[in-house]
């Protein structure tokens, strides 16, 4: 999988096909350091309505995304293998979470695999509404700080768009990921920096 990720290869298949593997063109990219905020989000960020965390509950965050109905999309590609292959990702420190908490539950959350400065987001789920909008914008600002050059979203959607996402060429994606993933690797753990504070 990591080597597939190096290449600019993804898997997205359903269940009961054989694993596919994805290299699309266009192909749909963020640069945290340009995201782009709605207005009417960044004043929900300033409510402080959920608590947002790093690699707390990555494998609750995965079983979510693969449970949440999406419309016009029949099951998921999240099968048991992919499951267990994403959660060994995490234990060796290339896989990574994002959550979204009220109170103790959680409410919506991100995951994907991170490479130099690169990362690549796999699925999203969210129970709240903005929750996972949310998790998301303190997971861009945050990748900004540590200079996280790319971000891969893989195909347009409206909703990333949004947030200033766009779509490039393969070639041009190709050679962004070669210069991306020399980047100084951050293996590990994720939290957010200590005097980190997200204000929209």
């Amino acid at each position: 999988i990591l080597l597939a990720y190096q290449m600019g290869i993804f898997p997205w298949f359903s269940k009961g096909q054989p694993i596919l593997w994805w290299s699309p063109d266009p192909r749909m990219i963020v640069e945290p350091q340009n995201l782009h905020v709605p207005r009417s989000l960044a004043k929900r960020i300033r409510q402080r309505d959920f608590r947002i965390t790093l690699d707390t509950a990555f494998e609750q965050v995965v079983t979510e995304c693969a449970a949440t109905p999406r419309p016009d999309q029949e099951g998921t590609w999240i099968t048991e293998s992919m499951y267990e292959s994403y959660c060994k990702l995490h234990i060796q420190g290339h896989a990574h979470s994002v959550e979204a908490w009220e109170g103790d539950t959680l409410v919506g959350g991100l995951y994907g695999v991170s490479l130099g400065g690169l990362f690549s987001g796999e699925s999203m789920f969210s129970h709240r509404s903005d929750a996972s909008k949310i998790a998301f914008v303190y997971f861009m600002r945050q990748l900004a700080r540590w200079q996280f050059s790319l971000v891969d979203c893989q195909v347009y959607t409206k909703h990333l768009a949004r947030f200033g996402a766009m779509e490039i060429p393969r070639s041009d994606y190709l050679e962004r990921l070669e210069i991306a993933i020399r980047q100084t690797a951050k293996v590990g753990r994720w939290t957010f920096d200590e005097d980190f504070e997200c204000t929209g």
